[in-house]
């Protein structure tokens, strides 16, 4: 699906889904346990793949509209009947890879084509670390991955700057191993907060884990449970896209969005980024609202080491702002679903952005960029598309995005939201 996206003015109430981020924990920590309910999930492409995995290590998903139903394996995942298909989702893989390991037989990994370019090798080590069976079919450290145990715990070394969810996989699954597991990080860890996260949801299903002096520490014999139905927050990267719509494009009385309770997420730096920028922009903790109306903004500079998926948005308002916005300390932003910093600056440039890429920045300079609509190509990933969809609504004439409908992967209707808040758009197939 394409959509065409012509310069608007947006207003009104919305409402991001709810954390993919939380989701995905959530529906493993519920398949962990004997059995929990997860309420409010995002019932997304990516969130679906991983209710899949609970399912092939014999759990069950119930869904219904606002919960879903989890009966879990109990701290022993059994061997899949079949392989396991994480479709597009890199988070499903890594935190699967894991779990797989605490079985008696051999599990197989795979995914798209996306999927199985990106690096899973340290991961892999550390499972060998432990004892298991951790093979990429290629010999490449990428997907379709053979994973077996069974796992016992212990120690183990990882850098930390490729991917914060190889620690996520390792705690979520050293509990319920007989030792535990400790992790010892090589380098600096990026994307912490995810991990912040991931001991958050640890702690809501009964779960000891917690920070080293040298990385982390899960110990082992604990047991998952939950008496009580666990929330899903909102999820601040989807937020990101109609906070950045509101600032460049609101009308008088701005976007209000709603659902937005303060929590472990990262991604809520988008509201700092904002305000430092010169949005008017507020923020009622207590209410869960954040109202942000058009603005002048100005360039900063973004270290997004721990925010990665908010550099498409950053990069949008860099292009709409004055002067020159720098995002920094990227280069693991490369090795997401495609290579975002590339991808940003090639179709920001289509539009008429004016760029410049580095290996681990980059700058738009916004003095020199005028927005003009044209044929952008999302690059199958729903960050993408949506960025450059808040960018339609400032760039002279239409933009087309192709490949519109990867935004199923993390906000399924957001383009129904975008035209209930007032945008000019048209969808239709290629």
């Amino acid at each position: 699906m394409d959509v065409d996206i012509s310069r608007s003015r947006v207003g009104g109430r919305a409402r991001a889904p709810p954390s993919k981020s939380y989701t995905h924990r959530a529906i493993l920590a519920a398949g962990y346990s004997d059995g929990a309910v997860v309420a409010d999930p995002l019932v997304s492409a990516d969130t679906r793949a991983t209710m899949r995995a609970v399912e092939a290590f014999g759990g069950h998903v119930d869904r219904d509209e606002r919960r879903l139903d989890v009966a879990g394996f109990d701290g022993r995942p059994g061997v899949p009947d079949d392989v396991i298909d994480c479709a597009n989702s890199g988070t499903t893989t890594r935190i699967v890879t894991a779990c797989a390991a605490l079985a008696d037989g051999l599990t197989v990994l795979t995914g798209d084509d996306s999927l199985r370019s990106r690096p899973q090798g340290p991961l892999l080590d550390a499972i060998q670390q432990l004892d298991g069976r951790a093979e990429s079919t290629r010999g490449n450290g990428q997907a379709p991955l053979v994973i077996g145990g069974h796992v016992d715990g212990g120690a183990v070394s990882i850098p930390g700057d490729v991917s914060s969810q190889y620690i996520t996989a390792l705690l979520m699954a050293g509990a319920v191993t007989d030792e535990g597991i400790d992790i010892d990080l090589e380098t600096e860890l990026k994307s912490a907060p995810y991990v912040d996260i991931t001991l958050e949801v640890l702690d809501a299903f009964g779960v000891d884990a917690a920070e080293t002096s040298d990385g982390y520490r899960v110990p082992g014999g604990q047991s998952y449970g939950r008496d009580e139905a666990y929330p899903v927050p909102g999820d601040f990267s989807s937020m990101s896209y109609l906070l950045a719509a509101g600032a460049v494009a609101g009308d008088d009385d701005g976007v209000v969005v709603e659902g937005a309770y303060p929590s472990a997420q990262g991604d809520s730096a988008i509201v700092d980024v904002l305000e430092r920028m010169g949005a008017d922009i507020a923020w009622d903790r207590d209410a869960g609202e954040i109202t942000v109306r058009r603005s002048a903004l100005s360039g900063v500079e973004v270290d997004v080491g721990d925010t990665p998926d908010l550099l498409p948005t950053i990069a949008v308002l860099g292009a709409v702002a004055d002067g020159d916005t720098r995002i920094v300390n990227c280069e693991h932003v490369r090795y997401k679903e495609t290579d975002r910093v590339r991808a940003m600056a090639t179709e920001l440039e289509k539009l008429g952005g004016a760029v410049t890429e580095e290996e681990d920045v980059l700058t738009i300079h916004g003095g020199e960029s005028d927005l003009r609509g044209a044929a952008v190509a999302g690059h199958d990933d729903h960050r993408i598309v949506m960025s450059l969809a808040v960018a339609g609504l400032v760039a002279e004439g239409t933009t087309t995005i192709e490949g519109a409908d990867h935004v199923d992967v993390s906000f399924p209707g957001f383009f129904d939201v975008l035209y209930d808040l007032g945008v000019e758009l048209d969808e239709h197939e290629r």
